[in-house]
């Protein structure tokens, strides 16, 4: 008897969780996602709300099975509503996440369409610049991690650079398709706020605008990374943004950011690892790199992060045409990536 009572406990401390859980994901999804004036979206999320409530009291009452049954029907519907909302294909989106990249490849020959590369002023004075360019695969030389903090140590931002011999640098940035004059907002995102776009563009636009224009903290490091797998990993990016491109997909502060970058280059420098915390706090990302033989073992993790800040030589060379070159003096070098 007493067993059984235990199990009945725990069984209904279970379904009180997860009626809770349910009830906050659908009173977030209808107030940030019903398409309703403010008033009739906050109306909607306060009664789901108090639903929540009401079902996880009677739970201990003899209407349980009733208020059970209500709960699921009401959040069936919810369901059946978010799964028709879809991402928007054209809208008044940001001038810098408006066009999405694609790519073709020809053999070694690597031609992309609508690479960025924005001359920056100011977060909202800037001259607008979209170009298609041409690269030689097989002139793939290296490979470099950017980690751009924005909110505190544990989190940041994460780009992707690819050198070519003759110095050209290609980065590579996923970010929130955000409308004109809209922010990001992490919890906003979980609700099929925004688009996810795939940008490719110039270091001294996608790199220079944190460092030079937004003042974040970012920190470069030169990754030790085979010639094979920078072209598995730069030809996954192209893969990623040309099916972005045929169908858009909503960002996810959780499931799809730029995190999805960090498990591609978890693969790209040989890890088979299947879970490290230290890829969702990913400001501890450098750290994981080092213990995978991917930065420059020479000097212990904390003299390249010590290395590894970029302001002061951003801010001295400018967002000039050697932005590249002029961020990297001083910086250890790794071998190429052949």
């Amino acid at each position: 008897m007493a067993l059984r009572n235990v199990g009945l406990i725990v069984s209904a401390i279970v379904l009180v969780l997860a009626i809770a859980l349910a009830a906050a994901w659908a009173t977030l999804a209808l107030w940030y996602r019903l398409p309703a004036p403010e008033i009739g979206r906050g109306l909607a999320a306060c009664l789901f709300a108090l639903l929540g409530i009401a079902t996880a009291i009677a739970l201990f009452s003899p209407w349980r099975l009733h208020a059970l049954a209500l709960f699921v029907i009401t959040f069936a519907a919810v369901m059946v509503w978010w799964n028709t909302i879809a991402p928007p294909e054209h809208a008044d989106f940001a001038p810098d996440v408006a066009r999405q990249v694609t790519g073709l490849r020809e053999g070694d020959k690597l031609t992309l369409t609508n690479v960025r590369d924005f001359e920056w002023r100011s977060n909202t004075d800037f001259t607008e610049r979209w170009t298609t360019r041409s690269y030689d695969l097989n002139k793939l030389e290296t490979l470099d991690l950017f980690m751009s903090y924005w909110a505190g140590p544990e989190m940041a931002h994460v780009i992707m650079s690819f050198g070519f011999e003759g110095g050209d640098q290609l980065a590579w940035s996923v970010e929130v398709r955000r409308r004109n004059g809209g922010e990001f907002s992490p919890i906003a995102d979980l609700f099929k706020a925004n688009p996810l776009v795939i940008v490719a563009a110039d270091e001294r636009d996608v790199v220079g605008v944190r460092s030079n224009i937004r003042g974040e903290d970012v920190q470069l490091y030169r990754l030790n990374v085979p010639a094979k797998d920078a072209r598995a990993l730069l030809l996954g990016y192209v893969a990623d943004a040309n099916a972005l491109a045929a169908t858009p997909r909503f960002y996810n502060s959780i499931t799809t950011n730029c995190t999805t970058v960090i498990f591609r280059m978890m693969r790209a420098v040989g890890d088979v690892t299947p879970f490290d915390w230290r890829l969702i706090v990913n400001g501890y990302l450098p750290e994981y790199a080092y213990d995978r033989g991917a930065l420059d073992t020479r000097l212990s993790v904390q003299e390249l992060r010590a290395r590894a800040h970029i302001a002061t030589r951003a801010l001295a060379a400018g967002l000039t045409p050697d932005f590249s070159q002029l961020i990297r003096a001083g910086m250890p070098s790794p071998a190429p990536a052949r």
